[in-house]
Order: C-alpha cells, then sequence, then structure tokens
C-alpha cells in the first residue's frame, strides 16, 4: 500500500538497529535511500549490497560530534539524489551517568549527538523541503523525553529537547506541506540495550512490566515511521507516537 518511489529519504545512524530496520522498509516501500552509520562501515556496506539491486542506495560515514562534517554531508546527499524529501533523525547513544558524577564531556556528548546533531540535519535539509513544497521530517526519540529517566539525566534532557523541536517545527514548517513528528520507543531489542539485557531476570522483568508481555524489535519502531512518511498521515503534524506496548501511558 505503501509506494515512496518518487521520494528520497535521509536516515542517520541507519547500519543497525532501528535505523537499520528503516533502511529496510523504506527500501522495500521503493524509496531511495542514504543513510549514515558512523563506525560499522562492514555492515553498512553489506546492507548497500543487499538493497542496491531495488534501489538507489548509499550509505555515508560520519561522526556527529563533527558538526561542520553533517551540513557538508547533507549537501552531498542532495547533490547524488537530487533532493531530500523525508528525513529520520534516528542516532544516538544513551549512556549511564549519576547527575552528581556526570563530566561535563558526557553530558556535552549526548547534547551534541542526540540534539543538536538534529537540529542541523534538519536546518540543512529543509531548503530542499520547501523548494519542493513537500517533506516529511521523523526524529526518534524516547518514553524518557516525556517523563525522565533516572541515571540517564543528559539522555532524557536530549530527548525531551527533540521532542520539543518537534513540536516548534511542526508549527513552523506546515506551510510549507512539511509535517515533523516524533516517534518515541520504550524498551527495544537492539545493540544499545545489549548491555543491560544482559541480565536476564532484569530483562524478564521488563517483559512482564509491558502490558504486551514483548520487548519491542526495530521494526516495531520502523514500522510507524514508515507510516509518518507516507501520505497515509498527511495530516498528522506535531505527534508524538509512543511505541512501548503500553508500559508508559503518556504523549
Amino acid at each position: 500500500m505503501i509506494d515512496l518511489s518518487s521520494r528520497v529519504v535521509l536516515i542517520t545512524g541507519g547500519s543497525n538497529g532501528i535505523g537499520e530496520a528503516c533502511v529496510r522498509l523504506f527500501a522495500a516501500a521503493n524509496a531511495k535511500v542514504a543513510f549514515t552509520f558512523n563506525t560499522d562501515a562492514a555492515s553498512a556496506n553489506m546492507l548497500v549490497k543487499e538493497l542496491s539491486p531495488k534501489t538507489k542506495i548509499k550509505a555515508y560515514q560520519i561522526d556527529l560530534m563533527n558538526l561542520v562534517d553533517i551540513e557538508n554531508l547533507v549537501y552531498v546527499v542532495i547533490s547524488e539524489f537530487g533532493k531530500i524529501d523525508i528525513l529520520v533523525n534516528n542516532a544516538g547513544i544513551w549512556k549511564f551517568g549519576k547527575a552528581d558524577e556526570m563530566k561535563l564531556e558526557n553530558w556535552e556528548e549526548t547534547i551534541k549527538i542526540n540534539l543538536t546533531a538534529t537540529f542541523l540535519f534538519t536546518k540543512f535539509s529543509i531548503p530542499s523541503m520547501k523548494q519542493n513544497h513537500f517533506g516529511r521530517i521523523i526524529n526518534i526519540t524516547s518514553t524518557a523525553g516525556q517523563r525522565g529517566e533516572p541515571f540517564h539525566s543528559h539522555y532524557a534532557a536530549s530527548k525531551g529537547g527533540v521532542i520539543s523541536f518537534t513540536k516548534s517545527l511542526a508549527v513552523e514548517l506546515g506551510e510549507f506541506n512539511i509535517t515533523v513528528n516524533s516517534v518515541a520507543p520504550g524498551w527495544v531489542e537492539t545493540g544499545m540495550s545489549e548491555e543491560v539485557f544482559s541480565d536476564k531476570e532484569y530483562k524478564e522483568k521488563v517483559r512482564q512490566e509491558i502490558p504486551l508481555k514483548r520487548i519491542a524489535t526495530p521494526e516495531d519502531v520502523a514500522g510507524p515511521v514508515l507510516f509518518l512518511a507516507s501520505n497515509l498521515a498527511r495530516h498528522i503534524n506535531g505527534e508524538i507516537l509512543n511505541v512501548n506496548g503500553g508500559s508508559v501511558l503518556c504523549g
């Protein structure tokens, strides 16, 4: 039902986890796909090789702490793909940190990667969307950005910032036929949660606390992202779509 054959999507952090699931779904929907990765070149190259017979796809390596490179990368994508119709701001980090022990550089790393990079990818993608009077921006946030998260205050603050950024841009860009929404996952089976889920008892506790009695897969998050990028969601704007199996009822 969803056919994005005329669309170009840029997905940040697309070599694994939720980002990889998004890359796969958008390729299956016939979109042309550009995605970024940080260090896992092998996974990125394998993904490109696997999906390139189906659609135009290219991977770009970038360090999200290098803010100048973000602007250059967006311009390269527009040059090579002709435009950016859909932006999925997915790349991010989640690290433990007690507020009274956290070093400033740890705080700034999380804010730069999760919030500032999202701002910059969006800032430099907007002109292409305005020019074509079409755009879909989907930001991956978190339940933590809505209710907070102890020992991850820097993460919660960054995602809360992205949520407010999402709502602000939804109003600012609506007249240009650009919608801005967020998908906010709860627990997801990805590399980011692998360490904490190595404690099997804790993982089972998490599962039992979810009303659906299952922990989300990356595909469970990528599906709503694809929906928000499609014409099925053309009148949804400024929404925070929670994907957590009912474990956190907020939004």
